[in-house]
């Protein structure tokens, strides 16, 4: 004989579960300073250029 469950998993506990399974991926938007793909609203990680062109990359 196989395992069973000790409780039933109810309907709103099975579909919150499986709420992750269909997420998206991040839309990409392209970097205006060096053209390369980047997250819209965040710093570019490869110019470190974001909105305006303000350089915010540190210099170390």
């Amino acid at each position: 004989m196989g395992a069973l469950p000790k409780r039933k998993i109810s309907k709103g506990r099975k579909n919150r579960r499986r709420a992750n399974d269909f997420l998206k991926k991040p839309e990409m938007s392209k970097c205006p300073k060096c053209g390369k793909t980047k997250r819209p609203h965040f710093v570019c990680e490869f110019c470190g250029y974001y909105g305006d062109g303000k350089n915010l990359k540190s210099n170390k």
